[in-house]
């Protein structure tokens, strides 16, 4: 046998591994385990920076996943057209009917769009490349900004903790999520030029807080790509905590590997990398997101 004959073996094979391996069903919500404890208050958050790459989708999945593991009902509302969040949790978007977007333009009521049990106590609205649309189209819609207030509202008690994994830029979807969330988690990645753009996103916070959400304030502020070898990421965690004082996190995200590695596996990194240090800081925000209630 030549080399080329291997190739073609080799070729096949992974084509029938392939194959034998059929998409996950997805579930419904009617066919959503039962929840095993009482629900309080529901605590709506946005994580939310309209700089792209710091980290806003890691956070939405694994503090949500590790949120669930602890014995928290979730939902995390994937708003980026990108899908990342949806993605990293292993959503095929092939098999996705609807997503956020027939929520916010084509009134699909919302609980025909969560996707249940995803992980342990962590149910999704995924999205799909159909919402990049949305920003134009909501545009001459009436009560454009509280379409996804009013999906959520729905919601309230009966899950512990919403998030909103916001896109990175400041247009209509963004606003929707101001308006909706109660608070909003801001993820700042330890690199030059860190606080860039957060002074505008903290205005438009202002702006939404004035004309249409009174209670929506910061919840924390979450330092994440920390290298404890860098000269620079000390000196970015000081700069930020003197900025920001005590709404900053404890927990610094570290940048490794698996971090980066565990999306494209369909998996948040406490099941990816159960002990590795990335899972461990991600546990240990969801203590202290815990004990801010």
């Amino acid at each position: 046998m030549d080399i080329e004959d291997v190739e073609v073996v080799e070729r096949d094979v992974s084509r029938e591994t392939i194959e034998e391996v059929p998409p996950k069903r997805l579930k419904t919500y009617k066919e959503k385990d039962p929840v095993k404890h009482v629900i309080g208050q529901t605590k709506v958050l946005a994580i939310i920076n309209q700089k792209g790459g710091v980290g806003k989708s890691t956070t939405a999945i694994n503090l949500s996943a590790a949120l669930g593991e602890m014995g928290k009902q979730v939902l995390l509302i994937d708003l980026d057209p990108q899908g990342n969040s949806s993605s990293g949790l292993g959503i095929e978007k092939s098999q996705v009917e609807h997503c956020v977007y027939d929520v916010l333009l084509n009134q699909t009521p919302v609980e025909d769009v969560i996707i249940p049990d995803v992980c342990e106590g962590l149910d999704v609205i995924p999205a799909t490349i159909n919402l990049a649309g949305a920003e134009v189209e909501l545009v001459s819609e009436m009560a454009r900004e509280n379409r996804l207030k009013d999906a959520v509202g729905s919601l309230r008690g009966k899950y512990d903790f919403i998030f909103v994994d916001c896109p990175p830029s400041l247009g209509l979807l963004t606003v929707n999520a101001l308006v909706a969330a109660d608070k909003l988690l801001i993820p700042i990645q330890c690199e030059f030029y860190a606080l860039e753009g957060v002074t505008k996103l903290l205005d438009s916070m202002k702006r939404v807080k004035s004309l249409l959400n009174p209670s929506l304030d910061i919840y924390g502020v979450l330092l994440t790509m920390y290298d404890g070898r860098t000269t620079l990421s000390r000196q970015v965690v000081d700069e930020v905590r003197s900025y920001f004082g005590k709404t900053v996190f404890d927990t610094l995200i570290p940048r490794t590997v698996k971090l980066s590695e565990a999306p494209s596996y369909g998996l948040p990194i406490t099941q990816y990398d159960p002990t590795g240090k990335g899972a461990q800081s991600y546990i240990d925000l969801a203590k202290e997101v815990i004990i801010r209630g």
